[in-house]
């Protein structure tokens, strides 16, 4: 063996550096996107925070001009005439809660797992007529509900549903919305994973159930939380016309409607309404998030 051949051999082993990738910004540039992503944050977060001092304000701070941002000696005496102003209806506080509550947890639940399956259909089977079935979703996205109105109308009068909880919930189970956001998200499911369980022995309904929903859990939680929004702040008057049958955002905008005298009432009402919302989309802030990342990524 030569000796340069040597000293090739003997020459210790490095490990290759990997050099780190340094932001190209300077530190004045990271304090002004700070401050520009905090003065951003405080006029999102604003609309939040006068709505909550304003429903804590007493009547002579609600009509003060200019008015304050903070209440100056915030009281919870807004909502405690709130409460006892619904106290005194013919019908119950609780009555109303429960006429909500129930629309809203079988709309969302009916919506959730009529869109998953359709979509699960849609983003992994091929079959006659699959993609101008699609197209007709996507065209029916474009459509409000002032437009639908009046068709929905006839067709659940002729169904005999008028003036019933199913007036509200069965139209919730056929959003649009709710099939492309899971149909979306499910092409980006590796269809080998689906194979393979089908290998292994999973029928239909356990590869939905055990392996597609798990992995599109960020789609079907962004999927609630629009369901739940959608149905909760639902006046149903159009379709309901019985008072216990009557949803709370309606009671509650009734009072809001009663005068200067409950203008402190209005302010508490604003409160209610919005709070439930609010809190389903900040325990699934993340889920919503991931969903907008990785509905658009393919397999």
């Amino acid at each position: 063996m030569s000796k340069k051949n040597k000293q090739v051999e003997e020459k210790p082993y490095r490990k290759p550096l990997i050099k780190r990738r340094k932001p190209n910004r300077s530190i004045a540039g990271d304090v002004f996107l700070f401050l520009f992503l905090l003065i951003v944050a405080f006029i999102m977060a604003f609309p939040i925070i006068f709505a909550v001092s304003n429903a804590l304000k007493p009547l002579d701070e609600l009509f003060r001009f200019p008015p304050r941002i903070f209440a100056q000696h915030p009281t919870t005496d807004n909502f405690s005439d709130l409460f006892v102003t619904m106290g005194k209806s013919w019908v119950t506080f609780s009555r109303y809660l429960f006429n909500t509550v129930f629309i809203t947890a079988v709309g969302t639940a009916g919506h959730l797992l009529v869109a998953s399956m359709g979509a699960f259909v849609l983003a992994k089977y091929e079959f006659p007529g699959g993609p101008t079935f699609f197209k007709i979703i996507t065209v029916a996205m474009m459509f409000t509900g002032y437009v639908t109105a009046i068709p929905n109308y006839l067709i659940l009068n002729k169904l005999g549903w008028i003036d019933t909880y199913w007036s509200i919930v069965i139209p919730a189970f056929a959003s649009p919305m709710g099939l492309f956001l899971m149909k979306q998200f499910m092409e980006g499911l590796p269809t080998s994973l689906i194979e393979a369980a089908k290998i292994d022995g999973a029928n239909e309904w356990r590869v939905f159930s055990g392996i597609v929903m798990p992995n599109v859990k960020p789609a079907w939680m962004t999927l609630i939380i629009f369901s739940v929004q959608g149905l909760w702040n639902n006046k149903a008057a159009t379709y309901i016309y019985s008072e216990e049958k009557k949803t709370l955002v309606y009671a509650l905008q009734q009072i809001q409607g009663g005068g200067i005298a409950r203008t402190g009432q209005a302010a508490a009402v604003l409160v209610v309404v919005m709070v439930v919302p609010i809190f389903i989309f900040i325990f699934s802030e993340s889920q919503i998030l991931e969903t907008m990342a990785s509905s658009g990524l393919k397999d």
